[in-house]
């Protein structure tokens, strides 16, 4: 023992030594002699001495806590209150005054935990009080009644308890003691020496310290030398010893003669019943209980509330697995099999393979309750090896499996297919990984004919879904609607371990072959397949994919519709030719060889005038086969020439052949696939308006050639009247300002069309075409192509309404034709009546003689024809100079109206063509109300 443990020691014998040295006041005395504090010295014996200390000790190693908080300030209040009850007002008085100092006392030395010190005060104090009402030999002393006593509540038990008590009392004293002080050496040691004791009490033997105190009651023998007790021991320390007389077997003999007199059914029973339960059969006393919805005891039934809760709870395994079971005889034996599916069968066939390793190990557990338990003693005896409390250790594993089994079935009761696989799949991500490697054992089997399904899609363009399982769908379609309608993916049954990135891709692998085999009538695709499959390291053959295997899936896929439409791409031009069918078009359907189209509509013109009820298509299709000899189109190959035709639009009454003409282009199999019914509509929409754009120029070209300067030959103007010459002038002024103004729309935009429309969209869609990598993109770069033709043409959605003034300006365009043949179809005969006229007029003249000069002058205009003639003349240009007026001006108002709209556009290219229609801001700067002054 070394000096710190011997003055710690000598603290606590120091503070015992003074405590039994005061004496109490005298129950008996008054009042007044109660409120002396000072107490009289007494001589304690050694055995009160040794008493003491004991209890002093165990009151500082006692870990007991407080049932009450640390309030320092309510326990000052209690004490206080507690003696002015019991009329000692005086002793409350001194109290307060000296805790009011004992509390202003701080610094080094001072006590810390001043809470703790009152709560051990007034404990003892109350157990004072206590002893005063109980018989005692020993003098009237409540610290030295209380040691004598035992002090606080022996630890009776086993020796096991016993040292486990005492380990806790030093270990409390280590905690009580630091809080006390914070500079006392004499603390620091007193708390190094209990915690020695500690680790020896930890240890099964006392330390030489600690026997040092003489803290052994005189009931108890320590044998120091082998560190063996003796029995009869009433308090103090002991070391742990053997059980040489099997104590233990006979404390287990009575644990179970009490649990008999308890149980109204022995556990073996139970066990056995609980057995039952979990196979869905009712037991003996365990059953199934339709109003509590589980396996339950009965309530008559005299069994400890806690053996009844074990109970209900291990059958819990049982109503899980008679839910599990019920799914599995309702999808395969009542339901109907399109209601389950293939996916279903495969979920159902899992869950009766998990059910029958369930079985296996309740016949194990069923044959460990039969065993009996092993114990040490021969002369012990007891039940089955199998307890209720081993049922719920064995229960552990299955229960959890049971019972995420049980969450799918609920989950998957209205599902199947793939929507089935994507709901066990969402169960799968879980931390734990019991149940992760059960549920990817689970899925494995699940997503089998999935699985399936895609490898036979992928690699060989079938699908097998008799029950509508997959996510990919078909109906039944025309050829050249195969590739669009045909196939459509089912997001419903996309489970979620497959992308829909992925699903697409999967699509058209399919797709692809399917349209290869049925429009193409190709095989070539097989070979792509197997090379796809080689190159992956994966085979062709059933099973080669499962649940798990998402990256090899994914590189199948990838590896095979690269191939594929590689294959399809090429087939698609090198064989049928799509590029040059798109020329083709191009030169045809939207006008781009200019020789074919200016003989067509030369030849076809007068034809077209007629009613479009007059018109034979047998006529109009011969002129067509005359403009394709006639012109360069001639050296097209026959396939191409062979395809394009006449087709007589809808009419109705009052339309002329131009309304009504059109041509066609019949792309047949499998172009029709991209030169769909509603494509060709469109294209035919574009010929349409380009065609209306030709004829207004062609009309134009007319009217120039009619306008020609010899068409009026200055002989004839010569002999004109001042006021006919006058008027002939401005009229003819008119319609050639009109003309020059509509000829300059009009050649702007074909420019504009012909070559900022088509000749760069045919730029773009080469371009995209050559950067397809599939079919799907064929199909979109066609589709950009022709909606960009339609947007800058003015035939998009959002350019109805130029469109409609567009067209209105074509007819003001041909009116003005019409206008324009009559007044030099009208010149033209003024032209033939004034000759004429001239003519007879000097014949006469020859005849009369020279008897009038004035009548005998040649070319005279006195002669009564020649007045008529003139009169007629003079009204005839005024009458056409109005009219030209009339088509000027409205002309005028809704060409400003076109071009203030193209501003707004969206699309930008229409203000390039705003651009070159008012590149000299001729439009923005006439006002409306001087416009008319330039006629």
């Amino acid at each position: 023992m070394d000096d710190g443990d011997r003055r710690a020691l000598d603290l606590v014998k120091e503070l015992v030594h003074r405590l039994l040295s005061t004496s109490p006041p005298s129950a008996t005395a008054d009042s007044h002699q109660s409120t002396t504090l000072n107490p009289k010295p007494i001589i304690p014996s050694d055995q009160q001495y040794h008493q003491a200390l004991r209890y002093a000790i165990r009151i500082l190693s006692s870990r007991m806590t407080p049932s009450i908080a640390a309030d320092e300030s309510a326990m000052v209040e209690s004490i206080k209150r507690r003696l002015a009850t019991q009329g000692k007002s005086s002793d409350a008085l001194t109290f307060a005054d000296v805790y009011t100092k004992f509390s202003l006392k701080t610094g080094q030395g001072s006590v810390r935990n001043k809470w703790a010190v009152l709560y051990l005060l007034n404990t003892v104090s109350e157990d004072r009080k206590i002893q005063k009402h109980q018989s005692t030999s020993v003098a009237p002393n409540g610290f030295l009644s209380s040691a004598l006593s035992g002090g606080l509540p022996e630890l009776v038990g086993s020796e096991s308890n016993r040292n486990f008590g005492l380990r806790n009392d030093c270990s409390k004293v280590l905690n009580n003691v630091q809080g006390y002080t914070d500079n006392s050496k004499d603390s620091r040691g007193l708390v190094g020496k209990l915690g020695k004791m500690e680790k020896g009490y930890s240890d099964g033997s006392l330390s030489d310290d600690f026997q040092s105190l003489n803290c052994v009651g005189d009931n108890s023998r320590v044998l120091r030398g082998k560190g063996e007790v003796g029995k009869g021991w009433s308090g103090g320390v002991l070391m742990v010893s053997k059980d040489p007389e099997n104590l233990r077997d006979m404390a287990y003999k009575e644990f179970v003669n009490l649990s008999k007199e308890e149980n109204e059914v022995s556990e073996d029973v139970l066990v056995r019943d609980v057995l039952y339960a979990c196979q869905g059969i009712d037991g003996k006393y365990v059953k199934y209980d339709k109003n509590e919805d589980g396996y339950v005891l009965p309530d008559w039934m005299k069994v400890p509330r806690a053996t009844r809760s074990v109970v209900r709870k291990l059958c819990e395994l049982g109503w899980l697995f008679r839910k599990v079971k019920g799914y599995i005889s309702d999808s395969m034996n009542q339901f109907p099999a399109q209601d389950v599916g293939t996916v279903g069968q495969a979920f159902c066939a899992a869950l009766q393979d998990e059910l029958s390793e369930y079985y296996k190990l309740l016949a194990v557990l069923e044959g460990q309750a039969m065993n009996p338990i092993p114990l040490g003693s021969e002369s012990a005896c007891s039940g089955s090896y199998m307890s209720l409390r081993r049922l719920s250790v064995w229960f552990a594993e299955p229960i959890v499996k049971m019972r995420l089994m049980a969450v799918l079935v609920d989950n998957c009761k209205s599902l199947k297919g793939g929507a089935m696989a994507g709901a066990i799949h969402m169960h799968a991500q879980h931390g734990d990984p019991l149940v992760n490697d059960f549920m990817k054992r689970l899925l494995r089997r699940v997503c089998s004919p999935l699985f399936e399904m895609v490898r036979r899609w992928v690699l060989e363009g079938e699908l097998e879904d008799i029950f509508a399982e997959f996510f990919i769908v078909s109906q039944p379609v025309k050829d050249e609607s195969l590739w669009r309608e045909g196939y459509r993916l089912h997001a419903a049954m996309l489970p979620a371990f497959i992308s829909q990135s992925l699903a697409k891709q999967i699509l058209r692998t399919g797709k692809s072959i399917n349209f290869l085999r049925v429009c193409c009538d190709d095989r070539g695709w097989a070979d792509a397949a197997t090379e796809a499959a080689t190159a992956v390291g994966t085979t062709t053959t059933r099973g080669s994919l499962g649940y798990g295997e998402t990256d090899a899936l994914e590189s199948l896929v990838t590896e095979a519709a690269k191939r594929i439409d590689k294959h399809l791409l090429e087939l698609m031009h090198k064989r049928y030719k799509f590029k040059e069918h798109c020329l083709a078009i191009k030169r045809y359907l939207l006008l781009g060889q200019g020789d074919f189209v200016q003989y067509l509509m030369d030849i076809v013109g007068p034809e077209l005038s007629e009613p479009a009820n007059t018109i034979s298509s047998f006529k109009l299709a011969t002129l067509l086969e005359s403009a394709i000899t006639s012109s360069n189109a001639q050296y097209d190959g026959c396939d191409i020439r062979s395809r394009l035709r006449v087709k007589m639009m809808p009419h109705k009454t009052g339309d002329r052949g131009w309304d009504v003409f059109s041509l066609e282009y019949d792309a047949g199999v499998p172009l029709n696939t991209i030169f769909t019914e509603s494509v060709m509509t469109r294209y035919i929409r574009v010929f349409n308006f380009l065609w209306k754009l030709r004829r207004v120029e062609h009309a134009l070209t007319g009217t120039w050639k009619t306008m020609k300067p010899n068409c009026i030959t200055s002989h004839f103007f010569s002999k004109l009247p001042q006021a006919v010459k006058l008027q002939l002038i401005l009229t003819s002024r008119k319609c050639q300002v009109l003309w020059d103004e509509m000829n300059h729309f009009v050649s702007n935009l074909q420019y504009y069309i012909m070559f900022e429309v088509l000749e760069v969209s045919w730029s773009n869609l080469v371009k995209e075409m050559e950067l397809s990598k599939d079919l799907d993109d064929l199909l979109a770069a066609h589709e950009k192509y022709l909606f960009s033709i339609l947007e800058k043409s003015l035939l998009g959605e959002r350019s109805q309404e130029l469109n409609k003034t567009l067209f209105v300006l074509f007819d003001l365009i041909l009116r003005f034709r019409s206008l324009a043949d009559r007044l030099y179809e009208g010149i033209n005969e003024l032209q033939s009546r004034t000759s004429e006229t001239s003519t007879n007029s000097g014949d006469k003249v020859k005849s009369r003689g020279k008897s009038n000069d004035k009548t005998s002058e040649p070319g005279s205009w006195l002669g009564e024809g020649r007045k008529a003639l003139t009169q007629r003349a003079g009204e005839f240009l005024k009458n056409m100079g109005n009219d030209m007026d009339v088509i000027g001006k409205d002309y005028t108002t809704i060409f400003e109206g076109f071009i203030s709209q193209l501003p707004v556009q969206q699309h930008i290219d229409l203000k390039f063509l705003m651009f070159r229609l008012n590149f000299t801001e001729f439009y923005s700067q006439i006002q409306p109300s001087t416009r008319g002054k330039l006629f």
